[in-house]
């Protein structure tokens, strides 16, 4: 059995953990989302849930891997042996989010590939995304050039490969997402967009804004995948742990607003002001920004390759992380080598990447309610599992295992300040709120209820 590897430094962990939280949910759905949900206000909600419920859930599934030195099947088996099929469902998530993900990191990669080859213009035009996307083939070529630097990462291991990619690409996404931002704020017009992002106007306050804010927070912190729980089995018993967490929400929630910050203003100047330009979704990325970055002339190329290799690093670091959860849970079930569980791991990826490709392509004509492939993949982890395991890991926690197991977890490195708050959330608050979102994801899948 191979010694588990751990962090060597307390930056290095919190680096690849961030990495692991900032991904396209910050750069793309939060901003859509803040737009569409009343900025100011959803941006409130967000934060203070951030501080409350997220706070919570990170610091069960880091020390949950700390505790029991396992992945997250490992993990729940290790502490009752009765929960272990929380761990089996907690793994699942990972193995069907990172081949749909990988090929959302193709088309980024394209992207890229495009502006720094001096054809951004091109993406501006209003077919490219559809034709791109659609034309089989060459989008299985950008997943297989994505896939395959998030794999050479995972190969090389936690110290040498994630943590210190992890300590490259984090400092350069920050600072690319800074330029951009100070760049989108000094265009003419920008400050309708940057009032309407951070006034709070409470007249647009509502229990979809509170949830639309809570889902978002859920599926940008990495919460109830695996991850969080296998970054917390390679860290140190004597790294502070409550502190780490906090580190790692302010890099998350500073990337997300960031990027409304970028985006919104930018979009506000283009559109006229019209707000519905902000709620088209992944369009507002691949097929909104492309058209801002055309309206700069010679100059558009230049900010739109840095655009998107932002993106493109903020793809990769959670792509890293839900590779390296896959690759630590078949290590750890099967008790195989870390190389060996890296080509199976990769194997299971491209094959279930295919069809959430073809999906786009020759497979379009496979649709349940409206719902691509992709689509089908991403309600089925977003929407259903991962609300089950975030719930009923909080069940465990509370009444299983007692918070005083994770408490206990969390004061091997320091004071837990947040305890008395941990303990009221994790048993009486977050299993009630993580039951309404998965009440709600499924009657919007449905189509019962509208989407967010």
């Amino acid at each position: 059995m191979e010694k588990r590897s751990l962090f060597s430094s307390k930056i290095g962990f919190v680096l690849a953990a961030a990495g692991s939280a900032v991904g396209l949910g910050n750069i793309w759905r939060f901003p859509y989302l803040a737009a569409k949900y009343g900025g100011g206000i959803f941006l409130l909600v967000y934060i203070i849930l951030v501080l409350t419920f997220g706070f919570t859930l990170m610091v069960t599934e880091i020390a949950l891997g700390r505790k029991t030195g396992l992945s997250v099947i490992g993990a729940y088996r290790a502490l009752n042996k009765k929960w272990a099929f929380l761990g089996v469902l907690s793994a699942v998530v990972p193995i069907i989010i990172v081949p749909y993900y990988s090929v959302i990191g193709g088309w980024v990669t394209k992207y890229f590939a495009d502006f720094i080859s001096g054809a951004g213009t091109a993406t501006a035009g209003d077919g490219y995304f559809n034709a791109f996307v659609s034309s089989e083939w060459t989008p299985l070529f950008w997943f297989a050039v994505f896939i395959a630097a998030t794999f050479v990462i995972v190969f090389m291991g936690v110290e040498k490969g994630i943590e210190k990619a992890s300590k490259i690409l984090m400092p350069v996404l920050i600072g690319l997402t800074v330029a951009i931002t100070i760049y989108s704020l000094t265009l003419p017009g920008a400050g309708a967009g940057v009032a309407y992002y951070f006034m709070p106007d409470f007249s647009k306050f509502s229990a979809e804004t509170v949830l639309a804010a809570m889902g978002q927070m859920f599926y940008s912190m990495s919460l109830a995948m695996g991850i969080m729980v296998t970054y917390g089995s390679y860290m140190n018993k004597k790294q502070d742990l409550e502190q780490s967490v906090k580190q790692i929400e302010i890099f998350d929630t500073g990337v997300a607003i960031l990027a409304g910050l970028m985006i919104v203003p930018a979009v506000f100047v283009f559109s006229g002001g019209d707000e519905a330009a902000l709620s088209t979704g992944p369009s507002l990325m691949f097929q909104t920004m492309p058209k801002v970055f055309g309206s700069m002339g010679e100059a558009g190329n230049i900010v739109g390759a840095a655009f998107f290799l932002m993106v493109l690093f903020a793809a990769l670091t959670s792509s890293i992380s839900l590779m390296e959860t896959v690759v630590s849970i078949f290590k750890d079930k099967f008790k195989i080598s870390r190389k060996r569980s890296c080509f199976i791991s990769l194997a299971i990826i491209v094959a279930l990447a295919i069809p959430s490709s073809l999906g786009f392509g020759m497979w379009d004509h496979i649709t349940w309610n409206g719902m691509t492939i992709l689509d089908m993949f991403d309600f089925t982890s977003n929407s259903v599992i991962m609300p089950i395991v975030a719930m009923l890991t909080c069940i465990f926690v509370g009444y299983v295992i007692k918070p005083k197991a994770i408490i206990g977890e969390v004061e091997l490195s320091s004071q837990f300040k947040r305890r008395k708050m941990y303990r009221v959330f994790i048993k009486y608050i977050a299993p009630f709120i993580m039951a309404a979102i998965l009440i709600c994801s499924v009657l919007q899948g449905i189509g019962v209820m509208p989407a967010f």
